[in-house]
């Protein structure tokens, strides 16, 4: 019997498949590995780069599109925790030749669509874009920071950015037999800068992590449901995909108007 595979993820698929298939967009997942709260594991962000990445490929190549999910890379920024034990990190500059060298290979074989997909705040590519543009004119390059989608705010009651609600409820849907009970949790409270330029997000300086949380979270996640995850879950993918299919059905030419 001949086996299935997927032929969207690049991971699971063959050359076989691969060698005729004309992708049109690629897709890099990019996550970190990091503490995350008492309660959800270090592959917070991997897991769900991971499964976001995968369902809104597939939804856009079943209504006509040529995308294909490269490996999620499973290291992020994490320059501001260097005490928290086996938080692990890329700098920025490593980001840079990890991005440069995929990005050649793109190029080379003719996919000039790039979407990073990204789950860690800690990640920023957009200055690494900046100098890519003038390095490949021929790539459109996007950042997608999936914890921005608009919408998501929706399905949540507690605000929080790092192992919160928002997650909480994703790991309790996607992958509920690495969450630990949620009364494991701390309570995710932060301290806030004693500048208030530096609270009002017209001036930015880097935090030190374990200066402003005790259990590495910020964010309560004591109202995270399985159910409010697979809303979070569905309602972005949809979005994923639909910006997927934008792209590749959008050219240079049109990308303005």
């Amino acid at each position: 019997m001949e086996k299935e595979v997927s032929p969207h993820l690049l991971k699971h698929t063959t050359w076989k498949s691969t060698k005729e298939a004309g992708y049109q967009v690629a897709v890099l997942p990019w996550g970190a590995t990091e503490a995350h709260n008492f309660h959800l594991p270090y592959s917070t962000d991997v897991v769900i780069a991971d499964k976001l990445s995968a369902e809104s490929a597939r939804i856009a190549n079943s209504k006509g599109g040529k995308i294909i999910v490269l490996p999620t890379v499973a290291y992020g920024v994490n320059t501001g925790q260097p005490d928290v034990y086996l938080d692990m990190n890329l700098n920025p500059s490593t980001q840079f030749a990890i991005l440069h060298d995929l990005i050649t290979v793109l190029n080379r074989q003719g996919i000039h669509k790039l979407v990073i997909l990204n789950t860690h705040g800690g990640n920023d590519f957009k200055q690494i874009i900046r100098e890519m543009n003038l390095l490949f004119p021929e790539m459109i390059l996007i950042q997608c920071n999936t914890f921005n989608i608009n919408g998501i705010e929706d399905f949540i009651e507690l605000s929080g950015e790092h192992a919160g609600e928002l997650e909480t409820c994703l790991m309790l849907y996607l992958a509920p037999e690495l969450v630990l009970q949620l009364s494991e949790a701390g309570e995710g409270r932060a301290k806030k800068f004693t500048i208030p330029a530096l609270n009002e997000g017209w001036a930015w300086t880097e935090r030190k992590w374990t200066e402003v949380t005790t259990d590495t979270g910020i964010g309560n996640p004591e109202r995270a449901t399985s159910k409010k995850g697979e809303l979070i879950f569905r309602h972005s993918v949809e979005k994923i995909a639909s910006l997927l299919l934008a792209l590749q059905n959008t050219s240079r030419e049109d990308f303005y108007k």
